[in-house]
């Protein structure tokens, strides 16, 4: 695979051209553009939002994104939704083992699994939450989600996302974010993957405010990576595929839609290797809220709670005494979502395994099995607990996070996951202080 060019920073206001003097000099839109291209603007927010919040980018490209046939309805993702419904979702705790690679040819947008979430793309607030497993390359086809942006988390297997922003190459311990309307093409170099994705509805996904922990740390912003330009001049038979109101729709197009020469602004996809992440942990006594592995934020209408927060478990020290170390049981406001990438995770036994998943909706009581529990209630505090080969991630919002029928049924569902805690005993006497 060859060796693709980055630039470094979340949020600047880019600049990169595929061929030498591509991008037009002092304006955006001059009357013609270098190499005959067409100049297109892609807004991700609206026209006035505060400047420090706006996402958009100008593309200079050899054909315009109107120029395609008309759109069909489709059924290309039967397993990717966004209507979650308005029955009674059950309040149970929940754990899937790993989706299964499948056997017939299957691309990254077939393969998408969709296990929960909550608002929808009319309300532009909420998330959908799936699962994909896939073993061939997107062929002939492009798709773009004009929905919400799209977080990818691989577990197993590299991607390569070919965007008409650029390339970016993402493997398990990476994430990659696909703003909303960017199309893009999904390779796959080792022939399979499996992985999560987060579809946000809200507004997009940012790094969060540090507060008093002040300017570094969690995940610093010079290690988010946007592509430099990259385009394909190619004519054929080809259909492109928009997730639109929560629907599939096919058009067919008579060239690669990824043709952008040159292109600059904020409206564009980006990666983050995990393993940059600084994590911050107590040094005292006391288990931290896991507020603060937050990697990416998506802000709500409501100050201090996040429409969707992205934090992760990374390999870390802990050093707190006279603490019970693992995360405590625990009852949130918030609904969580939790998969594994790699290793395991501290709070676990056993059953939540790489490729797996567990939800843990408002107000549902969880936290360690009762093995964990009495591990860590005998461990020696004394000493710092090192905690390597791991990486965990959660998807919490603020909302009830649905779970789809598809999940509810599926055969990864593990039935028995409540009797991980059915084995903690009674230790109350109350001759004891």
């Amino acid at each position: 695979m060859d060796t693709l060019q980055y630039q470094s920073g979340f949020g600047n206001d880019w600049a990169t051209e595929a061929l030498p003097g591509a991008l037009p000099s002092g304006q955006n839109s001059p009357q013609t553009c270098p190499y005959g291209l067409y100049a297109e603007q892609i807004s991700g927010t609206a026209f006035t939002a505060p400047r420090a919040e706006s996402r958009r980018s100008w593309a200079y490209r050899i054909r315009p994104g109107a120029k395609h046939l008309p759109f069909q309805a489709c059924d290309a993702a039967p397993d990717w939704l966004s209507d979650f419904g308005r029955t009674p979702a059950p309040p149970n705790q929940m754990r899937w083992s790993p989706l299964p690679l499948p056997e017939a040819p299957t691309d990254f947008i077939e393969g998408m699994h969709t296990w929960g979430g909550n608002g929808s793309p009319d309300e532009q607030s909420g998330v959908g939450i799936s699962l994909y497993a896939a073993n061939r390359t997107m062929q002939g086809r492009f798709f773009y989600d004009a929905d919400g942006e799209l977080l990818i988390v691989p577990q197993q297997g590299r991607l390569r996302l070919a965007t008409e922003l650029g390339r970016i190459d993402i493997e398990p311990l990476e994430i990659a974010v696909i703003p909303r309307g960017i199309r893009f093409r999904v390779e796959l170099p080792d022939g399979q993957a499996r992985g999560y994705v987060l579809e946000n509805f809200g507004a997009p996904l940012r790094l969060p405010e540090l507060g008093p922990i002040g300017s570094n740390c969690l995940a610093n912003a010079r290690d988010f990576l946007t592509p430099q330009a990259w385009f394909e001049d190619i004519e054929g038979d080809f259909e492109l595929i928009a997730k639109f109101t929560g629907g599939f729709w096919r058009a067919r197009i008579g060239h690669s839609p990824l043709d952008v020469v040159a292109w600059h602004g904020t409206h564009a996809p980006y990666k983050y290797d995990l393993r940059r992440f600084n994590a911050i942990g107590s040094i005292s006594y006391d288990h931290p809220d896991p507020s603060i592995f937050t990697v990416l934020t998506s802000p709500s209408d409501t100050h201090g709670t996040a429409n969707m927060d992205f934090a992760i478990f990374p390999p870390r020290i802990l050093a707190m005494e006279h603490t019970f170390r693992p995360p405590w049981f625990h009852r949130n406001v918030a609904s969580e979502f939790m998969g594994l990438i790699h290793g395991v995770y501290d709070a676990k036994a056993e059953g939540f395994v790489p490729g797996g998943a567990s939800l843990h909706n408002c107000m549902s009581g969880h936290g360690p099995d009762a093995d964990t529990f009495e591990k860590a209630s005998r461990a020696d505090i004394r000493t710092s607990h090192y905690i390597r080969d791991t990486m965990a991630f959660m998807f919490e919002t603020r909302r009830v996070i649905r779970p789809t029928a598809h999940a509810l049924i599926s055969p990864q569902l593990q039935a028995d996951y409540y009797e991980c805690w059915q084995g903690l005993a009674r230790h109350f006497d109350p001759s004891k202080a």
